[in-house]
């Protein structure tokens, strides 16, 4: 009865909770912090304290799991504090998890690769639709897929993309390759030559382009050979019956094919042999 009435009590009230009694959370989606923000952060913390109190819950074992505000928790420890302010909200892990990954998604300090996976948790771990996570998000569907769409490249490209300060639409022109050893190439060219996105998608254009050119040459190139073929076939079929052979011969066109029935006689006249 005490502990539902100081769960009660503590719901969605600013509480100073001690900072070893706080956990991160394990479905945070950024992976990295910057070090020398959260050196920044510390030190206004230490000098001014904290503004904005964590929203955290409690657990089952009596500490309580950040569901956002992990960077200003990362900052008070780093300052040494041992209080820290935070409003305790009575959510379940799942509704806790959805929280914390969607309060992540829409900072802009985020990278889109981490946004992405944040997304795809999202779908496979708790069952939200891409239409759902669009309407939580205040996004169009197709943005969301388009972010999803990210997770193709390889990590370690994620990785380099990210490392040398390349944008989501650098990114996203990637894609337009399915070979992951042909995206590689293509961002070593982007990193070698500093492309910018227009440069970068004309790049791309070009690459794809040679294909498509070489595949209509190639047909143009087969038509033009069974014609001059026909040509050859027909002069040779003169040459002998100016020569004096009956050859014989008949064309049926058809609409998957041409065929040609050719007669020439075993026996040619020794006359028009000699001459030949």
């Amino acid at each position: 009865m005490n502990a539902i009435f100081n769960r009660e009590k503590t719901v969605n009230k600013v509480l100073s909770i001690h900072i070893d009694q706080i956990l991160p959370n394990p479905y945070q989606p950024r992976k990295l912090f910057d070090e020398e923000e959260l050196s920044g952060l510390s030190e206004s913390i230490r000098s001014n304290g904290i503004l904005q109190p964590l929203s955290v819950r409690r657990t089952t074992c009596g500490n309580y799991e950040i569901i956002a505000g992990e960077r200003r928790f990362r900052a008070c420890k780093q300052a040494g504090l041992e209080h820290v302010p935070c409003i305790v909200m009575d959510v379940d892990e799942q509704k806790s998890a959805i929280l914390a990954i969607l309060e992540n998604i829409q900072r802009h300090d985020l990278s889109f690769f981490e946004q992405a996976e944040g997304i795809m948790r999202l779908i496979e771990e708790w069952g939200v639709t891409q239409e759902e996570a669009a309407l939580r998000l205040g996004k169009a569907q197709s943005t969301i897929a388009n972010k999803l769409r990210l997770l193709k490249i390889p990590p370690y490209l994620r990785h380099k993309i990210l490392e040398n300060g390349l944008t989501e639409r650098h990114a996203r022109a990637l894609l337009k390759f399915d070979d992951p050893s042909k995206m590689g190439d293509v961002l070593d060219c982007i990193v070698a030559r500093k492309l910018n996105v227009m440069e970068t998608d004309k790049l791309v254009a070009e690459m794809l382009q040679p294909k498509k050119e070489l595949k209509r040459a190639n047909r143009i190139f087969i038509v033009k050979d069974v014609k001059i073929f026909l040509n050859t076939v027909e002069k040779a079929i003169d040459i002998m019956k100016q020569s004096g052979i009956a050859a014989q011969s008949q064309r049926l066109d058809g609409e998957e094919y041409i065929e040609y029935t050719i007669r020439i006689p075993n026996k040619v006249p020794r006359i028009r042999r000699q001459v030949g």
